[in-house]
């Protein structure tokens, strides 16, 4: 929960009272207690407040990014009718590269109905490797182009861009994840001095306005907190740090997808290159980083034969960014797609994608992406001379952290189950924004005049140092969390215990 009150010096608490009356012994610990975690929860409901909201107002935005994107840009991806003959793809991604000459094509995605438009997807104007594309749309029946959309510029894009990074890259990044570390100790610290003030007030205190705005808040927080933890927890694979650090546990422990050896289809190919990247490649998270292997060496005897380093294909190992020129001898897309058929066949719900050689060791990636069930996902790696898949993955090859984490995902963005799932995460994202708000209200109402009127720290310091070794312990399993609790408490024994103005400001 997110409340950031405070009370006046010398006054109890009014919104969290203390319990009962009980022996001495055990009400100072528990008064001591009480002090410490209101302390840290009013931290770090002042910290992260701001940024908690922008994420839930995001999230409950792009929730709905389906079928907003589906009404707003009909125009380019219906067809009045259906297309019972489409021209050949490779005749379509020509008809695309001429719309915008130079750019290379990255990947092309077929239609998924005979009445949908063909979507080339080029470079757009930032050729960094992560950067966002352009979206050329083809009638499949003409070649003729119907229209473009950058996607760096799409409402749902700058929302996402908001809600992951808050757009200012690494840094944001690294803020976002700062607070969504924070959230789980606002939680649970919530969850405490509810439990402990339980009782409550009764008559006319609880009915008041503040009483009023107190159970709200509790409610919110009681109602929807484990949903919140879910969010939180099923968002932080995407974070720089904390899901940097679970992939690689993954990575140590074989709870990711398994070695290259055990795909149903093995390649002979030294593997290089990953997927993790590229802009458009939108494979399972747990796959992001597994080996890409090349193409032509089994069929030619060496790589590109300028290059120098036969075999190797250096740089130019994988797939995407090479132009969306295919080099001499290179099959077309259609025979790759025709080879990965068999394999995604069985997903009815999902959206095929081709992602183009890279280079002439690089190969033809075939993305099948779910829109509800993440366990009929699957990526292959097809040769661009022989059309032979190379590798081939899916849920069965997915490991079982690896698998919680998908699940995870497609819940947290509201596509596993449909309208129920996105009620759900919508009621969680509506639930944070009210425990912001009142939080802050509720601060903002009760703090003195001139003064931040932070909680009062607990003078029992057995107390306090055990609140602050299970702040340790969370620090250890979120990094950039408990860093920023070690300055904390740096600023505050070092700035507002030593520095009079400060601490009277502080409360």
């Amino acid at each position: 929960m997110t409340s950031v009150e405070a009370r006046p010096a010398g006054r109890p608490p009014s919104s969290f009272p203390s319990p009962s009356p009980s022996p001495a012994s055990a009400a100072v610990p528990s008064s001591q207690r009480y002090r410490a975690v209101w302390r840290w929860h009013f931290y770090a409901g002042l910290f992260v407040a701001p940024v908690l909201l922008v994420l839930a107002v995001t999230g409950s935005i792009y929730l709905f990014k389906e079928p907003f994107e589906a009404w707003r840009y009909q125009d380019v991806r219906t067809l009045a009718g259906p297309v019972a003959a489409p021209r050949p793809l490779s005749e379509q991604i020509e008809a695309a590269r001429r719309a915008r000459p130079g750019a290379p094509v990255v990947s092309v995605i077929p239609p998924a109905a005979p009445d949908r438009t063909t979507r080339v997807i080029l470079q757009g104007a930032d050729a960094d490797p992560g950067a966002q594309g352009v979206s050329v749309y083809v009638h499949p029946g003409t070649a003729r182009v119907v229209g473009q959309i950058d996607d760096a510029t799409t409402f749902m894009r700058v929302v996402r861009t908001i809600h992951g990074e808050l757009m200012s890259g690494t840094v944001g990044d690294r803020v976002v994840e700062v607070a969504a570390c924070w959230a789980l100790i606002l939680v649970a610290s919530g969850t405490y001095l509810w439990w402990t003030g339980r009782r409550g007030r009764r008559g006319r205190a609880a009915r008041s306005p503040r009483g009023r705005l107190r159970r709200l808040h509790v409610l919110a927080g009681v109602g929807a907190g484990a949903v919140v933890v879910f969010l939180v927890v099923s968002g932080l694979p995407w974070s720089g740090v904390w899901g940097d650090g679970l992939q690689r546990l993954q990575e140590r422990t074989g709870s990711t997808a398994p070695s290259a050896a055990d795909f149903p289809h093995t390649s002979t190919p030294p593997l290089s290159g990953e997927l993790s990247t590229h802009p458009d490649a939108k494979v399972p998270w747990a796959a992001e980083r597994l080996p890409v292997p090349q193409s032509g060496t089994a069929a030619h005897g060496s790589g590109d034969p300028g290059s120098g380093d036969p075999g190797s294909g250096g740089e130019h190992a994988g797939h995407g960014g090479g132009g969306g020129v295919l080099r001499p001898g290179a099959l077309p897309v259609e025979a790759a797609l025709a080879a990965a058929r068999p394999a995604v066949a069985a997903c009815a719900e999902c959206d095929v994608k081709v992602l183009l050689p890279d280079g002439p060791t690089g190969v033809y990636t075939v993305v099948a992406e779910p829109r509800r069930d993440p366990s009929a996902a699957r990526t292959l790696h097809v040769d661009q001379y022989t059309g032979r898949v190379l590798t081939s993955y899916g849920w069965a090859e997915y490991g079982t952290m690896a698998k919680l984490v998908e699940q995870g995902i497609a819940l947290h963005e509201g596509r596993r189950y449909g309208p129920a799932n996105v009620a759900v995460m919508l009621t969680a994202c509506l639930a944070l924004i009210t425990l912001v708000v009142t939080g802050v209200w509720m601060w903002w109402k009760r703090r003195p005049r001139g003064r931040a009127g932070a909680p009062a720290r607990p003078t029992d310091r057995r107390t306090a140092y055990g609140v602050i070794a299970i702040m340790a312990l969370l620090g250890l399993v979120f990094p950039l969390a408990g860093i920023t609790m070690a300055a904390v408490l740096l600023l505050d024994r070092l700035v507002l215990r030593r520095v009079r103005a400060v601490a009277r400001f502080v409360g």
